[in-house]
């Protein structure tokens, strides 16, 4: 019998050691990667080549030459961006859309530039929609091209109330009920660390949907686009 006793004390040995070897190089990673995420926290301002103030205006103007008319106005926007010397190589002028269902809601995107750092994209929906923003690691502007959005926080009596050329500005962390009544698009700015961000707009369509070749599209299309602007040295 000590035979066996003995290789049960190698066996818990073992595991113990093989624990305690993985905890150790979580701690060393951690260590690692958390000086280097703070640097980049502190510099994020350096990766960015939008800013909310400029993309405010393109939308202004696009509205203003084409009224109600959006998908002029999404032209509009993604040939005055195509045309900026130091941006057309990060704009994705092939408009494929794919459905999107985030946080109850649901609508249609089109990716205009999506990285690490930033994505662009058009969103909105023909009929409308309802639902939770999301508690994010960016911030997002939310540029109503037509139709009007409003939006709601928790111990207020009134909404939001958001018509074509404003801009909802969802700040980082920061959470809403939104309301998109009838047509409704938007040019949609995200700032800050996008890859989190992802999370939140796959999980509808594991969890309810499934829609598996939505899901796929995105995917390809998001990574096509992400890949494709880090190879251009773009986070």
């Amino acid at each position: 019998m000590a035979p066996k006793s003995s290789s049960k004390k190698q066996s818990a040995s073992c595991c113990s050691c093989g624990i305690g070897g993985w905890l150790k190089f979580l701690a060393i990673l951690l260590g690692v990667l958390t000086p280097v995420f703070y640097f980049l926290e502190q510099n994020l301002d350096r990766f960015y080549i939008f800013s909310p103030g400029q993309l405010h205006e393109i939308a202004k103007r696009g509205i203003e030459a084409h009224g109600d008319d959006t998908h002029a106005i999404v032209k509009h926007i993604v040939d005055e961006l195509s045309g900026q010397a130091t941006l057309t190589s990060y704009i994705n002028r092939d408009e494929e859309w794919v459905f999107n269902n985030a946080g109850g809601a649901m609508g249609a995107m089109y990716i205009i530039h999506a990285s690490i750092t930033e994505y662009l994209i058009i969103f909105g929906t023909a009929v409308g929609t309802e639902g939770h923003t999301g508690r994010h690691t960016a911030d997002d502007y939310f540029n109503i091209l037509t139709g009007t959005q409003t939006a709601y926080v928790p111990g207020t009596y009134a909404p939001e109330v958001y018509p074509p050329g404003t801009v909802h500005h969802l700040r980082r962390g920061v959470v809403k009920q939104y309301k998109m009544d009838g047509s409704c698009f938007a040019l949609e700015y995200a700032r800050g660390w996008i890859p989190p961000m992802l999370f939140f707009g796959f999980a509808d369509g594991l969890s309810s949907t499934l829609d598996f070749p939505t899901l796929w599209r995105t995917t390809w299309l998001t990574g096509k686009e992400m890949l494709g602007n880090l190879a251009r040295g773009k986070f």
